[in-house]
């Protein structure tokens, strides 16, 4: 199990478990031509390859800001109850098809009522559309469970109701919350009450931070907001010199306070330099529980099986090192213990066994 080299196929038919992938970054392209043309949203292109492409490149800025800025286009066609249940199903077929046996998929539903649905009715046709893809999934012998966390933008004044609307649903498909959206000039504690409530209701909740912000963000999220995960936080590595923990630093690993990295992005949005120097590496060896993760797989042109590749190809990364970060993601699931634990016994160990 640890030749140095390990082919796409094999990759692909390993399970795997992501955490951070957004609903409005993971279309795909024909989709959002035949969904905008429905709703006469005006694209760059009407052409599913280059809209695909077009994504990429303008991901590639290095800027956070406009990364976000190309979802404008993926959201004008998830503001009908069509346009999202269409979504939601495709998006857990698509994860079946790359191998995936569980995901969290985050978004903010305040995002998709500009066609007239409210808030929960947004929830509820989601998760209607991801019960229709798990089901067929599980047909076709690639069963995924999907649950969901629900997003309020930290840069409006929704985040209240968006955290009321997850404990509301909690036992309905939503299995936690976060804050998404720009992160630099916008701290995880403006948002304090959302997440006392949250806290008080017993509901989990992960935080954006360490990505375009530093070690405030992520020390606000953990300590002052009481994030169980962090979205993100490559720039953790801030608190570390020459393999010696600061107190933060320390504090997250000590604690297996989940990562939820995402290598591909990250170099988008100028975090890391490439994928053999994405902090990713150091910190698993460092003993930090560390997730790979997609992000935004439209967006970022990427796939599970392909953030692992690149691991393997650029980083070095065995079949024990992605089985390991396959594990840490499901300790660190927001559903109850033994099913996190049925997972990885009967379906990720076993998974792996007979891949290789």
């Amino acid at each position: 199990m640890t030749a140095p080299r390990i082919d796409t196929d094999t990759l692909r038919r390993l399970p795997k478990a992501v955490l951070h992938d957004h609903l409005d970054g993971g279309l795909r392209p024909a989709t959002v031509v035949e969904l905008a043309a429905a709703v006469g949203h005006t694209l760059p292109t009407t052409d599913p390859d280059e809209l695909a492409a077009w994504y990429v490149e303008a991901a590639n800025s290095g800027d956070l800001v406009r990364y976000i800025a190309t979802f404008e286009h993926t959201l004008a066609v998830m503001q009908t109850r069509e346009g999202l249940l269409r979504v939601a199903e495709e998006y857990v077929l698509d994860l079946a098809a790359d191998g995936v046996v569980y995901a969290e998929v985050r978004y903010a539903p305040e995002l998709n009522t500009n066609g007239g649905l409210t808030m929960a009715e947004v929830v509820e046709t989601v998760q209607e559309g991801l019960a229709v893809g798990m089901a067929k999934a599980a047909a076709a012998g690639t069963p995924v469970r999907v649950c969901t966390l629900l997003c309020g933008m930290r840069m409006f004044d929704r985040v209240r109701e968006a955290a009321e609307l997850a404990v509301a649903h909690r036992d309905a498909g939503v299995v936690g919350f976060d804050i998404a959206g720009a992160e630099d000039g916008f701290p995880p504690a403006d948002h304090l009450a959302a997440f006392e409530h949250l806290r008080r209701e017993s509901v989990p909740f992960t935080i954006h931070a360490g990505e375009a912000h530093g070690l405030p963000s992520i020390h606000q999220a953990l300590q002052v907001c009481g994030a169980q995960r962090i979205g993100h936080g490559v720039r953790l590595t801030e608190d570390i010199v020459d393999g010696k923990l600061g107190r933060l630093a320390g504090w997250v690993r000590d604690r297996r306070i989940a990562l939820e990295m995402c290598p591909t992005s990250n170099l988008q949005t100028g975090c890391a330099t490439s994928i053999a120097e994405h902090p990713i590496t150091a910190l698993k060896d460092l003993g930090f529980r560390v997730t790979l993760n997609t992000d935004n797989r439209l967006v970022s042109g990427t796939t599970m099986t392909r953030e692992m590749s690149l691991l393997v190809e650029e980083a070095g990364w065995t079949v024990e090192d992605l089985r390991t970060v396959t594990v840490n993601a499901l300790r660190s699931a927001f559903i109850p213990f033994d099913e996190r634990t049925a997972l990885i016994e009967d379906v990720v160990l076993p998974g792996y066994e007979a891949a290789l």
